[in-house]
């Protein structure tokens, strides 16, 4: 199986944001649509990603600057200050065992699809596992019934 197989069952619905986008309307956006992260584009090219990991991490450092001393609001904090401005990415070819290893390797859940410098979509772990066991599950029926039905 590979990444554009997941691609096409998940389909490739896109939440982005601008590096200038609040941090506050990124978080809405992603807690509105149940999801993990956001695209942050450029000028129409992949400039990082968003995820609740970074949320935290922005928000622990104001924190503990807070403590050292009088900072800017976190209302003025933008998604730029916050997002991974170099992920992981993948093309739509790699084999999703590939995917699962580079994806551990690499610390990431989220991880966007390009093919070349159009973004196709964005694959997390989730459906990187959902795919697996669909597949494993369908690998069981069919060996199932060909030991059922062996021929005698």
């Amino acid at each position: 199986m590979q990444v554009k197989d997941v691609l096409r069952i998940k389909g490739n619905t896109l939440f982005t944001a601008t590096p200038e986008t609040p941090l506050s309307d990124g978080v809405v956006t992603m807690a509105d649509n149940d999801i993990g992260s956001l695209v942050v584009m450029r000028n129409g090219k992949l400039a990082g990603m968003l995820t609740f990991r970074e949320v935290i991490a922005v928000l622990a450092k104001r924190q503990k600057e807070k403590r050292a001393g009088p900072t800017p609001p976190i209302a003025d904090i933008q998604v730029g200050e916050a997002m991974h401005d170099d992920p992981f990415v993948t093309d739509p070819e790699m084999d999703l065992d590939d995917l699962r290893s580079r994806m551990i390797e690499h610390h990431a859940r989220y991880v966007p699809v390009m093919a070349g410098e159009t973004l196709l979509g964005v694959i997390s772990f989730h459906d990187v596992a959902r795919a697996v066991l669909e597949e494993k599950n369908f690998e069981n029926r069919m060996l199932k019934d060909y030991i059922k039905n062996w021929p005698a």
